[in-house]
């Protein structure tokens, strides 16, 4: 037995002999400054450690795990991605397929209550005004040279809605997936840090003071009623959303009937917490260092901040109006709610009226408009792959 040349066989054979792209070692860095935001500083943990993870694995030379040559073109060979895929590939049929996305959306709308949006329906035109980043984001994407398709995947960042996002970037632009996703989390994680100076800079002191009157309660009939004609109306318009829509108000229906706590309870938990592991790994893997670092990254980190931003403004733009309209029973910063990342917008609007009143508590008004955001993202997303698609 020649030791020299099983010691030679076994570093020419190792991930050190393989890693000849600096821009592989950027991405396992990257994804260690990840898992330290998720861990660390606890930005959206249960996505980021795991879109991490899957960005550092990725990143292994010749770990052959994720084959992104597999997933080019306009259709898939699911016969070789079985026969000759790694584990992320695998992983990855469920984002490829709208698995992943739809049972997310289950998931929320089992742990959602739409009862304040249901008990002060003024609130459901601050959440459609706070989708106002994604089209002007859009616009800006296609200034900046980007296609229609590629556009309307980074304007839907501005909805803060991660499972929608990889639902139209998958189907719109999937070579750009990963910076968007990552960007859409991302964002979502910093909501307590991005939309603050914001409501700060367009409201009062005098508007943030004010308190707003016990919404009134509304009836299991009326929560029963609600998801399912949401559910006709608004997929009867735009039949695209349906995977989405449909999941979102069937674990909300599962909730609130009362005779499937059994179901509502394991989507809820055990199907969420299994399924945003498969995705968030599936999601991070994709970030392969020859697609994912380049100037198109950059822009798309830029134009997702700025629809965030934009629609944190729009949200609390008309949240003035009504603030106005209503002769000041309005507090405008639960517009700032209309971003769909429920429950965290409503909790920063909470935070904020506290800050300026002590005895404030906007927490359920601000639902309203955060779970209507939940609703406008995915209209939005719909609208979006029915020009596009």
């Amino acid at each position: 037995m020649n030791i020299t040349e099983t010691l030679t066989n076994l570093w020419e054979s190792s991930g050190f002999a393989n890693l000849v792209d600096i821009r592989q070692l950027i991405m396992i860095l990257l994804a260690c400054f990840l898992l330290y935001l998720g861990i660390v500083r606890k930005f959206e943990p249960l996505l980021l450690v795991g879109i991490a993870f899957g960005t550092l694995i990725a990143s292994l030379p010749i770990s052959e795990l994720y084959h992104p040559e597999m997933w080019t073109g306009t259709s898939v060979n699911y016969g070789d991605v079985l026969a000759k895929g790694g584990l992320i590939d695998l992983f990855y049929i469920g984002v490829k397929t709208g698995i992943y996305p739809s049972l997310i959306f289950m998931g929320v709308g089992a742990m959602t209550d739409f009862g304040p949006m249901i008990a002060n329906p003024k609130s459901m035109i601050m959440g459609a005004a706070a989708q106002l980043g994604i089209y002007v984001a859009f616009f800006l994407a296609l200034v900046l040279g980007f296609n229609g398709n590629v556009a309307a995947s980074i304007g839907i960042i501005g909805g803060a809605d991660g499972p929608t996002a990889i639902w139209l970037t998958k189907n719109l632009a999937p070579e750009y997936l990963a910076p968007i996703a990552i960007a859409a989390y991302s964002y979502m994680a910093l909501i307590p840090l991005i939309q603050p100076p914001i409501m700060r800079a367009l409201t009062t002191k005098k508007e943030r003071e004010v308190k707003m009157e016990q919404l009134r309660n509304v009836t299991k009939t009326e929560k029963i009623i609600f998801p399912i004609a949401v559910t006709i109306i608004t997929c009867l318009v735009l039949p695209s959303v349906t995977s989405l829509l449909g999941c979102l108000m069937l674990g909300n229906l599962l909730k609130e009937c009362g005779v499937t706590d059994r179901l509502s309870d394991t989507v809820q938990n055990a199907l969420m917490n299994i399924v945003t592991i498969l995705l968030s790994i599936s999601v991070g893997a994709t970030a392969v260092y020859d697609r994912f670092l380049t100037a198109d990254t950059l822009k798309i980190v830029f134009l997702g901040l700025f629809a965030f931003g934009m629609s944190t403004v729009g949200g609390l733009l008309i949240g003035k109006v009504m603030y106005k309209l209503s002769g000041g029973k309005i507090n405008p910063l639960i517009g700032s709610a209309g971003v769909s990342a429920v429950p965290m917008a409503a909790r920063v609007s909470q935070v904020e009226g506290a800050k300026a009143n002590p005895t404030n508590f906007l927490l359920m008004h601000a639902m309203g408009p955060n779970v209507s955001g939940v609703i406008g993202s995915a209209v939005a997303a719909g609208f979006l792959f029915a020009v596009f698609g």
